[in-house]
């Protein structure tokens, strides 16, 4: 199975990599070309969500989950990948149920860094990943850098639990506001 991961789970990275450069476009731009992307905004996030679910599915049977849940790399990267995932499906729900309405406003910049956010997670949950499949990468040197040993259990769930509830926070009053406006 891990062929079989390694192979889906670039689908998910290469469409949510590349809503976030559609986000950025159309943060910064209101001209056709950065509406045109935009309408394309939502299925690529769409096709995004659906692939990444099924890379995590077939991820999940890597490895039997004992083997898992007790490797401090395992429990991490699955960590990651399911928050990652989370994510993506609240930036495909804000932009879906608030429309056009996101770009009016402060929501444009909020959209922008938040998907700069979602492109971190992307970077971490990969970066796990492929030390997993015996691949390592510079960003593993620069997290260790700023203190965070990946080979070791990520002790801070409290930090990043918080980080996600502000994340949904954000998102929700960018809907909000968004409702308002239509009505």
């Amino acid at each position: 199975m891990a062929a079989y991961h390694i192979v889906l789970v670039h689908f998910p990275i290469a469409l949510w990599m590349t809503a976030t450069l559609a986000i950025l476009i159309r943060a910064v731009s209101n001209g056709p070309l950065a509406i045109a992307i935009d309408r394309a905004l939502v299925p690529l996030l769409s096709i995004g969500l659906l692939s990444g679910l099924l890379a995590l599915a077939v991820g999940s049977q890597v490895w039997p989950w004992d083997t898992l849940s007790t490797s401090p790399m395992g429990r991490n990267h699955m960590l990651w990948a399911v928050w990652t995932t989370a994510y993506w499906t609240l930036m495909l729900l804000t932009r879906w149920l608030q429309g056009s309405a996101v770009w009016h406003g402060p929501g444009r910049w909020i959209m922008a860094l938040l998907a700069i956010i979602g492109a971190g997670l992307l970077g971490i949950t990969g970066t796990l990943g492929g030390h997993l499949s015996g691949k390592y990468t510079d960003l593993a040197i620069v997290l260790n850098k700023l203190g965070w040993d990946v080979h070791r259990t990520f002790y801070l769930p409290d930090l990043t639990l918080i980080a996600l509830a502000l994340a949904s926070a954000i998102l929700l009053f960018i809907g909000w506001r968004g409702s308002r406006a239509e009505t």
